[in-house]
């Protein structure tokens, strides 16, 4: 038997392909999973198509990418729509399909920040890699390869997305500070900050990076309180390892997830395997995993 975990589109640094190794070590059942950096909610998806939470708490500083999911959840016929309307201008403008990217793109960046216009850039940015200048402006080129996922295709996806959590997320866009605030003892908080691995002071796949510091003080704020947490956060390439690892005294065990053949690695004619650490709390490091064998096993919706 397996759950088919639905998704909207490509997202570059999602978990999804990793969210089976992640939820292993999540208890059975819980109150509500905390989500403070979460993209398009690979991790929420998949703990929700198991069925395993009660309630879904989603935050990015990206509100845009929020906006997505939320209408996703709350009205996706409304942006099934929207969005078919723009992913089919590529196919009737005048100069082709990447000045309909480029004229989107300027709109967006322009005030025009509509969930649909947000979802097309997604689908149809090379290799769906979100890049920002650092004025906060979506500079990502198009893929001249291909036209981003078509309705037809992503429609059954955005339903499903909708059943699974409607009436049971909250969306967010604040700091994640205020998020991590409102978790208490009983939620599972998943945490995957950006990359400080390969973005130095400032990834651009991001709005605003997080201090390694503050960071810290978060993490021992919810030792404190007795709210269980998984962290994806430093890394490992080959013979190189990127980001600081967190601190011992925090008491998180620290594993070493495979997330298979690195695309860079390939491209320059070397093998290499990138490694993804993922830290766990102490209240979730004894998690039976035989308990965990009568789940079902992991599928991707057809996209």
């Amino acid at each position: 038997m397996s759950t088919c975990v639905p998704h909207i589109v490509q997202y570059q640094g999602s978990k999804r392909l990793l969210a089976p190794q992640i939820l292993k070590w999540m208890p059975y059942r819980f109150n509500r999973l905390v989500e403070p950096f979460a993209g398009m909610a690979a991790v929420t998806l998949a703990v929700a198509s198991q069925q395993r939470a009660k309630a879904y708490l989603i935050n990015d500083v990206n509100a845009p990418l929020v906006s997505v999911l939320r209408e996703a959840i709350e009205c996706p016929g409304k942006l099934l729509a929207e969005y078919s309307a723009v992913w089919a201008g590529q196919f009737s403008h005048p100069d082709g399909s990447v000045a309909h990217f480029n004229e989107v793109r300027n709109d967006f960046n322009n005030g025009g920040q509509s969930a649909a216009n947000m979802l097309y850039l997604l689908a149809r940015c090379v290799k769906g890699s979100v890049r920002y200048s650092s004025s906060g402006l979506f500079n990502q080129s198009p893929d001249k390869r291909r036209n981003g996922t078509s309705p037809t295709k992503l429609g059954p996806n955005l339903y499903a997305i909708s059943t699974l959590l409607k009436g049971r997320a909250e969306c967010l866009s604040i700091d994640y500070k205020e998020v991590l605030s409102q978790a208490q003892a009983g939620d599972v908080v998943y945490m995957d900050p950006p990359y400080q691995g390969v973005s130095g002071n400032r990834d651009s796949r991001y709005l605003s990076g997080v201090d390694f510091d503050e960071f810290v003080q978060c993490i021992e704020s919810l030792n404190n309180q007795g709210v269980d947490f998984l962290i994806s956060y430093d890394g490992l390439c080959g013979s190189r390892q990127y980001g600081k690892e967190l601190p011992e005294g925090l008491g998180l065990r620290k594993i070493m997830l495979k997330a298979g053949a690195s695309t860079q690695a390939t491209l320059l004619g070397r093998r290499e395997t990138t490694f993804e650490a993922l830290y766990i709390s102490k209240g979730l490091q004894h998690v039976r995993q035989d308990a965990l064998a009568g789940l079902p096993l992991f599928a991707d919706c057809a996209v």
